[in-house]
């Protein structure tokens, strides 16, 4: 890959990554949601968790989060705006238990993307926006991320995960990543 750092990012190195498999390159695109607490945007409690210092007594719905380390490679906010936690060549923690066309631990061979949101509440334009860009600048670097190797966090962790949910406009986003 050319560049390990989306030229229009944010950049903050999380510590919650290691080395993918040697010689694995990134060959899927994995779309996920999260807000914290559940339903609540903006804040600092997103960024926290994926670098490892959300203090855990801040909402009574973080106890469940005592101890956990998770990251993704980059995080949309309701603006568009754009964080990256972890360089693309670097493997982030973020699909756990995961099976991609027969091939498990999608954290291998993955990147991920996490749009501040919930399953269930409408994303904006600006995230639409600014996933679809990042998502035609990762296929320039990585020509085997072609549209079939889009997917859901639901779609590689069925019946454990749901994001991005029914909100997500999926005929919106490969609209948008096929004008360019």
């Amino acid at each position: 890959m050319k560049l390990n750092w989306y030229p229009g990012a944010q950049q903050r190195r999380s510590p919650h990554y290691n080395e993918r498999p040697p010689a694995c390159r990134p060959s899927l695109l994995v779309v996920h949601c999260i807000s914290l607490p559940a339903g609540e945007y903006g804040g600092n409690y997103i960024d926290d968790l994926f670098m490892g210092t959300l203090d855990c007594q801040a909402h009574p719905s973080f106890d469940s989060l005592r101890g956990v380390r998770v990251s993704a490679h980059c995080l949309i906010r309701r603006n568009g705006a754009i964080v990256q936690y972890v360089p693309f060549d670097k493997r982030a923690w973020h699909a756990g238990v995961s099976v991609f066309a027969g091939q498990e631990s999608c954290n291998d061979f993955s990147i991920g993307v996490e749009l501040e949101g919930t399953d269930t509440t409408s994303y904006t334009e600006a995230q639409y926006q600014a996933l679809a860009q990042l998502t035609i600048w990762l296929q320039q670097q990585l020509p085997a991320l072609t549209s079939e190797r889009i997917v859901g966090h639901s779609d590689i962790a069925p019946g454990r995960k749901h994001d991005p949910g029914v909100a997500f406009d999926w005929n919106k986003y490969f609209a948008l990543i096929k004008q360019e």
